[in-house]
């Protein structure tokens, strides 16, 4: 079973009682509020119980021989989850992404932390040439944490997302294994 281990957070393959849970987050809790950040622009296709089993039970990626997703496990307790999708395996591309369902985990650098592991993961155990992120400008947290990993902002398109009658832009964001491995040699040990 995969883990990444750091202070406060485990990134690690989920069990079934973990994606009852996710579960809950996703479609049963009542007031949502994860999707008031986590691409809000996008309606989602509300899926059963069993097939959001089936969905995880795929979840290993066939090229890299990698978990698309591992939860977020604060003390035993499962908070979130960190995932990835491909964009182009010709050039070694992927997207990145982290949802933290548990709002009183909020503002306490779990997500920073659950982030930097997964990026450093993705690059540690394939040969991905880029990750990136897609968010929007209303989201300033997430903007925040993809600098943290030393993402920089790579494109902004302008009133592109409509979230509660208001337009955004949508940002593309990214870092290249040249300058993650930088940032290795630049900061052992952080």
């Amino acid at each position: 079973m995969i883990t990444c281990k750091g202070k406060k957070v485990i990134l690690r393959e989920a069990t079934l009682a973990d994606i009852d849970t996710l579960y809950y987050w996703k479609f049963e809790e009542k007031e949502q509020l994860s999707k008031q950040w986590n691409g809000p622009y996008i309606p989602e296709t509300f899926l059963t119980k069993e097939a959001y089993h089936e969905m995880w039970a795929s979840s290993i990626d066939p090229f890299l021989h990698l978990p698309d997703a591992l939860v977020i496990d604060v003390d035993g307790v499962v908070i979130g989850t960190v995932a990835f999708y491909w964009v182009d395996k010709h050039t070694n591309w992927l997207e990145t992404g982290i949802v933290i369902y548990d709002s009183t985990y909020w503002h306490g650098g779990y997500g920073s932390e659950a982030f930097q592991l997964w990026i450093d993961f993705l690059f540690e155990s394939s040969n991905i040439h880029r990750l990136g992120i897609s968010t929007w400008s209303g989201n300033n947290r997430m903007i925040r944490v993809a600098e943290k990993v030393g993402m920089i902002e790579e494109a902004r398109i302008r009133d592109a997302r409509e979230v509660n009658k208001t337009y955004y832009d949508a940002i593309k964001m990214g870092i290249l294994r040249r300058e993650w491995d930088h940032n290795q040699t630049s900061f052992p040990g952080k």
